[in-house]
């Protein structure tokens, strides 16, 4: 994953996205259907209708960068909502591009006492 600047936001967009859009036209739901600039340095998470690719918009200062991943298997957990958007954490983020339920991590080992 690609260290992002402290500070920097990370909306996940709710419901799916043609998956066959590039860098204008995703930029342009940003714009239209988010009301935000992709120009902030903002990271935009964007899954497509099965649920196994997801886009990543993000502008580094210099330019956009779109980044894509395929699960080759298992699908990418993502809000119910059609539409609107859900804020992540950067450690949220690298949960949902590792395919896990980023909702609710669970621990896989519980401490124990020491006997």
């Amino acid at each position: 994953m690609i260290g992002l600047p402290s500070g920097t936001r990370v909306w996940l967009v709710a419901g799916h996205t043609d998956m066959r859009k590039g860098f204008d036209g995703l930029a342009a739901v940003v714009q239209t259907a988010l009301a935000e600039n992709p120009f902030d340095g903002h990271v935009f998470v964007f899954r497509g209708r099965r649920g196994d690719i997801v886009k990543l918009l993000w502008f580094d200062g210099q330019g956009l960068m779109l980044l894509a991943k395929r699960l080759e298997r298992g699908r990418f957990v993502w809000p119910q909502a059609v539409d609107g958007r859900v804020a992540l954490t950067a450690a949220q983020l690298s949960m949902l591009l590792e395919g896990i339920d980023w909702r609710m991590p669970t621990r896989t080992n519980s401490p124990q006492l020491a006997a």
